[in-house]
């Protein structure tokens, strides 16, 4: 995980002491977590909360970036539907998660491409590949 947040954090010209806050948890606590900030009643597998809005500038001397939520629960249940470990899936959760506070979305088909090849890109960088 430090590998692929550092090697992120290069990428986008921010220092490797920056840091991101990772917890995991189950799919109850990640439901409520997903309800009371996304208004959506059910678990997911990652949440991400940065602390800087797209097109705002980071202070100088700001390491933090935001939050990761991950479910075990989520991880080990897609790592099994698509035959891989649960390291795997959450070294990609976690991917996911760093990519989002970056600033990447996939609302879009086009922005949807742009960050699954980031994602593909940071997870070869740890040899996570599927």
């Amino acid at each position: 995980m430090e590998k692929i947040a550092e090697t992120a954090l290069s990428e986008h010209g921010l220092p490797p002491e920056a840091e991101i806050s990772l917890t995991v948890c189950n799919n109850t606590a990640i439901r409520e977590i997903n309800r009371k900030w996304r208004q959506v009643d059910a678990p997911t597998d990652v949440l991400s909360f940065p602390l800087w809005e797209e097109g705002e500038t980071v202070p100088a001397g700001q390491v933090l970036l935001g939050d990761i939520v991950i479910s075990l629960e989520k991880a080990a249940a897609q790592a099994e539907e698509y035959g891989h470990s649960l390291e795997r899936e959450i070294l990609y959760l976690f991917t996911h998660g760093v990519l989002h506070l970056l600033g990447y979305d996939h609302m879009h088909e086009a922005e949807r491409r742009k960050m699954r090849a980031a994602e593909e890109r940071l997870l070869q960088a740890v040899g996570a590949t599927r």
